[in-house]
């Protein structure tokens, strides 16, 4: 990573949970990241890393692959996404593994993004601000069929059970409900839920409404995301589609 010598600012002291074993590396990002405003306790296994999490909420997770005492970051991100209390905190896996298989594997997981080192601060911190910007954004409740979607309590049902969504999944399923019907490309999903000026995979899409796929239908349920080819995505009745 790239020291950065001018701090950016945030609204408010959002808590950051940075897990990293390597001491000099979760030093300097400790110390950009509270440059740039944000609270930020370290860990450097997954144990603790879940001890935190469990004791003090964090607002976002930043996580290594690669941690020592044999629980790896995709197991972290397993159990994140299986904790009631912790299922919709982001994450994004910051980690050396290039591959773009790795890429997908930490998507597939339960990671909202996946950065690869060594990355620029400035980089990191547009990141982090587009995680928290999605968690923010609070207007009523949403119904599609028997979805029903609570943008106050950050809760989603269907047909009376709840689900446990993901924060990027959630902002996928809100961003379809505000538009049922219309079909929307991977590249407007993109500039959408990540933003204009982040770069991430167009494959990143298909990543997510698999997961968002996988929550929502239940066995015998009719899938309500349909896929356009060559299109993209739209959010349908059962029955409408051609």
């Amino acid at each position: 990573m790239s020291d950065t010598n001018t701090p950016a600012t945030t609204e408010e002291k959002s808590r950051i949970l940075l897990v990293e074993d390597d001491v000099a590396l979760q030093a300097l990002t400790k110390y950009n990241l509270e440059k740039m405003g944000y609270t930020v306790s370290v860990a450097s296994s997954g144990t603790e890393a879940l001890d935190q999490a469990m004791s003090r909420r964090p607002d976002l997770i930043i996580l290594d692959w690669m941690l020592p005492g044999g629980m790896s970051g995709i197991d972290i991100c397993r159990k994140l996404r299986s904790a009631e209390n912790l299922t919709d905190v982001p994450v994004i896996m910051l980690t050396a593994r290039a591959e773009e298989e790795d890429t997908i594997r930490g998507l597939e997981n339960g990671a909202d993004d996946y950065l690869v080192k060594p990355v620029s601060f400035p980089t990191l911190d547009a990141r982090i601000r587009a995680l928290l910007r999605r968690l923010t954004a609070s207007y009523d409740q949403l119904r599609f069929e028997d979805i029903l979607l609570d943008t106050t309590r950050h809760k989603v049902e269907r047909a009376g059970r709840r689900l446990q969504l993901g924060p990027t999944e959630y902002r996928l399923l809100e961003f379809f409900m505000r538009a049922p019907g219309r079909v929307f490309s991977r590249e407007h999903i993109l500039r959408s839920i990540w933003g204009e000026n982040i770069h991430v995979e167009i494959r990143t899409v298909d990543v997510h409404i698999r997961r968002l796929r996988r929550e929502l239908n239940a066995p015998g349920e009719y899938d309500p995301i349909r896929t356009v080819r060559s299109a993209g995505y739209a959010l349908e009745i059962e029955g409408t589609s051609t």
